[in-house]
């Protein structure tokens, strides 16, 4: 929710700075249809900006991975008993 809300507070302050430039005139008329897909294009790069810091930092659990690890030998031993062959090593 919360990159919901920065995309939304960066696309009000983008826009507000577009219609600035408009109305003051500072960007000719004639570029002024490029600023909403400059406008796209960052909003992309900062959507892949934002994967890739996820996944740089994406956090590891050893305890998480111990605990599925016996599970997972824990429901191959039910099978057994139950008289189903389980091979996935």
């Amino acid at each position: 929710m919360k990159h919901i809300l920065k995309i939304l507070g960066l696309l009000v302050a983008v826009s507000a700075v577009w219609i600035g430039l408009l109305e003051a005139s500072i960007v000719p008329s004639s570029h002024a249809w490029l600023l909403p897909v400059y406008l796209i294009v960052s909003l992309g790069c900062y959507g892949l900006l934002m994967v890739g810091v996820g996944l740089m930092f994406f956090p590891t659990c050893p305890q998480e991975a111990q605990m599925l690890h016996k599970d997972i030998a824990e429901a191959k031993e039910f099978l057994k008993k139950k008289g189903l062959d389980v091979a996935l090593d």
